[in-house]
Order: C-alpha cells, then structure tokens, then sequence
C-alpha cells in the first residue's frame, strides 16, 4: 500500500510571488501539476501545498462560500515537523527573510521547540521539532 499523500490547498493572490516565497525557504515545485494559476509546492515525498490564484481556488469551493482573508482570520493552521531545532529555525529564518511575517512567539518546552509564521497571502504556518526520546509509541 502506498503511503497516502495530503495536498494542502490555499488561495493565493500570486502564484508567481508564492512559488517565489516557498522556494526561498527551500521548497520546490513540481511543474506536472502547476501552470499560470497553480503551483504545486514539493514539501516532502507525502505533502504539497497547491497555491491556487483566488479565482480559481473559488472555483473549487461550494457555491455562496467566500475566501477568508488569511490577513485577518486564522481558518487553518499548517504545521510541519522538523528534524531538528535548527532545522525549525533555518525555515522560519528562511520564511522572514523571504518577506513572510512573525505569528507567534516562539515556543520552547525544552523536549518540543517551534517557530510560527506567515506566508505572503497570511497564511498562518507552524514548524515543531520533538525529542524523539519524548514521542509516545503508537
């Protein structure tokens, strides 16, 4: 059985701007799925994001629904793990500095360590490390 996959959709008002900002933080695109309206964003092997330009990210959303502004409310949060503390910090530094914006302090529990921030649109985006010695066995 192959893994499943999870295919995060957000509405952005530049497809071009966004594939900018996410390949700043070192994500890629996969051109398969994208063209002028649509990026695909390569997180992992498993997860994407598909940034969609608003009109056509409305076209798939059920009729009388409108696009929250991300700027002012929080609908979802995308949280990713980490391998490391650094590696939380290197993306959340990357994610600055390619203009997204700070969302919350960071958090330190010692054994679990994050970062949040937003992306141009306003998404809201956590990224956590936890202490593989801490992680309960499923």
């Amino acid at each position: 059985m192959a893994p499943q996959m999870i295919f995060v959709n957000l509405p952005v008002t530049s497809v071009e701007a966004s594939k900018t900002f996410f390949s700043k933080i070192g994500f890629s695109s996969n051109p398969h799925f994208s063209d002028e309206t649509t990026a695909c964003v390569v997180i992992s092997d498993t997860i994407f994001a598909m940034l969609l330009e608003e009109p056509k990210f409305q076209s798939f959303m059920a009729p009388g629904k409108e696009i929250p502004d991300a700027t002012k409310t929080t609908e979802v949060m995308v949280t990713l793990s980490a391998e490391s503390r650094a590696e939380v910090d290197r993306l959340a530094d990357a994610a600055l500095a390619a203009g997204g914006g700070p969302a919350k302090d960071p958090m330190d529990l010692g054994h679990m360590y994050g970062r949040s921030f937003t992306d141009l649109d306003g998404h809201h985006w956590e990224v956590f490390w936890m202490d593989p010695a801490v992680v309960p066995e499923g």
